[in-house]
């Protein structure tokens, strides 16, 4: 008889083994509580305050605690003078969020500095430009919300789309010219969310990655992108495969758009809601262009031309929505990063149907489309005073 083979054991145990021994060695590490590796000296403080809110006879600040070591407030200062001030918890531990309420009788209109001072004589800053009261978040905010979304992006998006019937008269050169407009359009979108996410992320918790969401949001959104376009190219004609992404991709930029004007509105900066809405308004326009340039040779029926305005307007809703209601600096430095790296495969897209008869990418008409869409995106982004 044949000796009997020997039975190996299973290949996912071999997988699970490295795992178990990492995790017995930092089990041991922890029970000895860190040896050698003991705090020493002044703790690190590292405190960001990442909401504020006015309300009749007091200043409510969200804080988070980001750096290693608990803090504890001690002082409450405004305009250099001190004030009383009640607050969620003693000690704000790693990674924590805590309100303190700051009761000071303030004046609509002015300008005020809020200092908290810390247990080790730190101090948290925070400067209100105009004070103005924060609106209750009721169901008629909420309402009101929805309707700055629809009108920042839905309606300005299908208004732009309305070009489709005089690009269809168009010949083919032309049609490559205002493809190379829509890249145009689009790199300074990207240009812009990415600029934007990266100042959200550094005045976020450093400790969720700060600027670093931005670019891991746009790397996550290029390979979703590009693994839903593999999907679509076997379901569809290329320029509506392409208006569908370029759709998608304006439409994650569009919600971080709205992120930041729900935000404003939630703040209490009634004025600069107001200036973001008639700008962002008259800059979507631009972006209806975009969508329908790619289907200009063979436009979809009107029911599907709608589904692609929907797509790229309505997250402005959303977006109104959670930036009033809970407005996060990372959260928002991550979904911009989401649109630009959308907006980066939407553009890899694109690139290849501006090549002209001898197959040139950057021939002088598309260099002409590139550098008007530019300076069209540039001039109507002066309108936007954020």
């Amino acid at each position: 008889m044949e000796a009997a083979a020997v039975r190996r054991p299973p290949a996912w145990l071999a997988a699970l083994l490295p795992l178990v021994l990492l995790g017995a060695l930092i089990g041991v590490f922890i029970a000895f509580d860190a040896p050698g590796l003991e705090r020493n000296g002044i703790p690190v403080e590292d405190v960001a305050i990442e909401r504020t809110e006015l309300h009749p006879g007091e200043i409510q600040l969200t804080l988070q605690n980001d750096g290693p070591d608990a803090v504890r407030i001690v002082q409450a200062i405004v305009n250099d003078g001190f004030a009383s001030f009640t607050q969620d918890d003693d000690e704000l531990g790693r990674l924590d969020r805590s309100q303190v309420t700051v009761a000071y009788p303030w004046i609509e209109g002015e300008a005020y500095e809020v200092k908290l001072l810390t247990s080790t004589g730190g101090t948290v800053d925070k400067s209100i430009d105009v004070a103005a009261e924060t609106p209750e978040a009721d169901a008629g905010f909420y309402g009101l919300m929805g309707l700055i979304g629809l009108y920042v992006g839905i309606i300005p998006i299908a208004v732009g789309m309305l070009w489709l019937p005089w690009m269809r008269q168009l010949d083919r050169r032309w049609l490559r010219f205002l493809l190379a407009l829509t890249i145009g359009l689009l790199v300074f979108l990207g240009i812009d969310a990415a600029l934007e996410g990266l100042d959200l992320g550094a005045s976020g918790a450093e400790s969720l990655g700060g600027g670093a969401l931005m670019w891991l949001g746009a790397a996550l959104a290029y390979l979703v992108l590009a693994g839903v376009d593999g999907w679509l190219s076997r379901r569809g004609s290329g320029g509506e495969r392409v208006a569908l992404l370029v759709a998608a991709g304006i439409g994650l930029h569009n919600l971080g758009e709205g992120l930041v004007i729900g935000s404003a509105y939630a703040i209490g900066s009634l004025a600069l809601g107001a200036a973001l809405v008639v700008g962002f308004a008259i800059h979507n326009t631009t972006e209806g262009l975009a969508i329908v340039a790619p289907v200009a040779d063979r436009p979809p029926r009107v029911g599907r031309l709608a589904v692609l305005g929907l797509i790229a307007g309505a997250p402005a809703v959303l977006g109104a929505w959670i930036g009033a209601s809970a407005f996060d600096p990372s959260l928002a430095a991550f979904m911009f990063g989401v649109g630009v790296g959308a907006i980066a495969r939407v553009i890899v897209q694109i690139a290849p149907q501006v090549r002209d008869s001898a197959g040139r990418l950057l021939h002088p008409l598309a260099a002409a489309g590139l550098a008007a869409g530019l300076v069209l995106m540039y001039a109507t982004s002066l309108l936007i005073s954020v």
